[in-house]
């Protein structure tokens, strides 16, 4: 932690006074000025609360909920108010509102390389709040600004730690982009969250919003997946195949149907793994003679 951190650049709270209650205090000052002036006819005294008059009114300030006021007394940080409502602090310190609510940050589609060095295509949204208003004031030129950059930056670092999909170099149980979503989310939050913590600011919430190839290789990416897809299905049935073929060759043999030597028998693998491989119905021949003819 940097030494002007230490000497008290984090929030504290401001002692300030009810608004309402300053506001009866400023109302009777103003009726004895008029008495002053008009039945006494003293204008020293009236002069004199016109003064007091003058002091009192610059102080009031009004707060929203969810809305903070940063003090400071001639550059120096004097404290935050946190109390909505209307109130009253020394005229001479200065004022300066941050919003506390919730906000939501849209980070803009960007082109980044994943972990294979393919081009993607990601946004995401960053749900964000100021916590530490001292922090976000002057730690950091703007805080706004700052969130939107570190989040772009997040963004992009977190990407090249994934890979878009899996693939045969993809180790099992690996994280992806498209089918671990929510593992990604949590790291990109955790990333903006280390990035923007000088600035006095809580992460909520990080989601991708958009994620596809880049339109260059889009093509080339969508046959991989379809030639992939093909490769798993054959797969499936090729194996599904062979155990059909492994069940009717067991039952013929144990309820003695019929006798195959091994000719016969490699035939008819043969015509069965055609019959559940074919991609189109297959033509039944029927045969009218023997098995040996």
């Amino acid at each position: 932690m940097t030494s002007y951190r230490k000497e008290g650049n984090f929030e504290k709270p401001a002692t300030t006074m009810n608004g309402i209650a300053m506001l009866v205090v400023i109302i009777a000052v103003f009726v004895l000025m008029l008495v002053a002036f008009i039945a006494a006819r003293a204008p020293f005294v009236g002069i004199a609360l016109t003064l007091v008059l003058a002091f009192i009114a610059p102080g009031f300030f009004m707060l929203q909920p969810n809305e903070a006021v940063v003090l400071t007394l001639f550059g120096d940080y004097a404290g935050t108010v946190r109390t909505p409502g209307l109130r009253w602090t020394w005229p001479w310190l200065i004022r300066k509102k941050v919003s506390v609510r919730v906000r939501n940050h849209n980070v803009d589609t960007l082109k980044v390389n994943d972990k294979r060095g393919n081009p993607v295509e990601i946004a995401s949204v960053v749900v964000w709040r100021v916590e530490d208003t001292a922090q976000a004031l002057f730690d950091v030129e703007d805080f706004e600004n700052f969130v939107r950059v570190q989040s772009e930056s997040a963004l992009r670092h977190v990407t090249t730690r994934y890979d878009y999909d899996e693939g045969e170099d993809h180790a099992a149980g690996e994280t992806t982009l498209r089918a671990g979503a929510d593992q990604v989310a949590d790291a990109l939050r955790e990333e903006i969250q280390a990035r923007v913590q000088q600035a006095g600011v809580l992460v909520e919430e990080a989601k991708l919003t958009h994620l596809a190839y880049a339109p260059e290789i889009a093509g080339a990416m969508l046959r991989r997946q379809q030639a992939e897809a093909v490769i798993s299905a054959r797969h499936k049935i090729v194996h599904g195949a062979v155990s059909m073929v492994e069940m009717a060759l067991k039952s013929l043999s144990e309820k003695n149907v019929v006798e195959l030597d091994d000719e016969r028998r490699a035939a008819m693998v043969s015509n069965l793994m055609v019959v559940l491989c074919s991609e189109r119905d297959t033509q039944p021949i029927v045969n009218t003679g023997t098995l040996y003819q």
